[in-house]
């Protein structure tokens, strides 16, 4: 099987999976728009692994292929270049549409969604790594064509019951599987692509790197993770769905509301991030997705927020924030710098900054 994350997350993904008795990650790769983590698994660990809120979609693999030949030196005509990739396409496709492994992917994903039956409708996304070679367009008909030749019942349509991803996940290497996680995920990326909302996989993911919220149930008063930028709420949503007890502001009245009816529960009010309402030392962890502008200088900004986190986080509590840059000159002492997670989010290269609270 593998599963597909955002850019940055698959370390993150590799290192839960690998902590599952009946999952052995085999490896992993990028396709120019996700990580792909590679794994081995059980009925067991499968659950597990379609359970996880890091990725972003899970597939049965159905087969690997790898580009033949070398890129031409010359310039042939537009039309010759065409059919060149046509035919590799092909090649790819064939080599790895394998029959067994296809029964298998299928008997998982009746495991996982429903019962086949004997005429379902189906689709092919594919991603490529060096477009210049081979093209998505390429690769979709020529997947397509060789699913429709293989199950002449089946019927191609978008959206479809049966979903296959095709990805270059290495230079040259290809792989395709059969999703068998929901189309809530994808759905959800979507939605947050178009509008520009965090990912729900990196909120779960900044969350994860603000500690295990269950280690400190018992701790009085009750663990709460703050998030002073919230947005439309994910890290929130997240949070909550971690065992944390959340609470959000921002300054944008419409995302109050927005982030009011995504995590259900959870208090979120009216504040500025450089000048909270809280007392010192009164939270555990603060995750948040700092806005990329500010009214005034970054660097002031980033300096005030810092310093807020920094006073209304106990000793020992994390702050986890995504940013492109936080100057060293801003860091308030109190925090020191565990680890930075080079990341992409909505084609934007960031950074998850995970600090320590002394």
């Amino acid at each position: 099987m593998f599963a597909t994350c955002a850019p940055g997350v698959g370390r993150l993904l590799r290192r839960q999976l690998a902590a599952v008795d009946g999952i052995d990650v085999t490896g992993s790769g990028f396709d120019g728009r996700s990580d792909i983590v590679f794994f081995d698994t059980d009925r067991a660990g499968r659950a597990h692994a379609l359970r996880t809120r890091l990725a972003e979609d899970v597939y049965a693999e159905i087969g690997r292929a790898s580009r033949g030949g070398r890129p031409s030196l010359g310039r042939p005509s537009q039309g010759r270049a065409s059919q060149g990739r046509a035919a590799a396409a092909g090649a790819v496709a064939n080599t790895i549409w394998q029959p067994a492994a296809i029964e298998r992917a299928l008997s998982v994903w009746a495991d996982e969604v429903r019962q086949l039956s004997g005429s379902m409708t189906y689709r092919v996304t594919a991603q490529v790594r060096m477009p210049a070679r081979l093209q998505r367009p390429d690769l979709r008909r020529a997947m397509a064509a060789v699913i429709g030749a293989d199950k002449s019942r089946w019927r191609f349509a978008d959206p479809a019951q049966l979903n296959f991803q095709l990805s270059e996940w290495h230079d040259g290497q290809y792989v395709a599987g059969l999703r068998v996680s929901g189309a809530a995920a994808e759905q959800t990326g979507r939605s947050a692509e178009l509008s520009g909302r965090l990912p729900a996989t990196v909120a779960a993911a900044m969350v994860q790197l603000a500690g295990d919220a269950t280690a400190v149930s018992g701790a009085s008063p009750a663990p709460i993770l703050l998030d002073p930028c919230c947005g439309a709420g994910a890290i929130l949503t997240e949070a909550a769905a971690a065992g944390w007890t959340a609470e959000g502001s921002d300054v944008d009245p419409a995302a109050v509301e927005a982030a009011s009816r995504a995590a259900t529960g959870v208090a979120v009010q009216l504040g500025d991030a450089r000048e909270l309402l809280m007392a010192d030392d009164c939270v555990s962890a603060c995750v948040s997705w700092l806005p990329g502008r500010s009214s005034g200088s970054w660097a002031a900004f980033a300096g005030a927020v810092l310093a807020e986190l920094s006073r209304v986080t106990r000793s020992g509590g994390r702050v986890v924030l995504l940013a492109p840059d936080l100057p060293r000159a801003v860091i308030p002492a109190a925090l020191r710098l565990r680890k930075q997670v080079p990341i992409q989010v909505l084609g934007t290269k960031q950074s998850i900054w995970v600090f320590h609270r002394t």
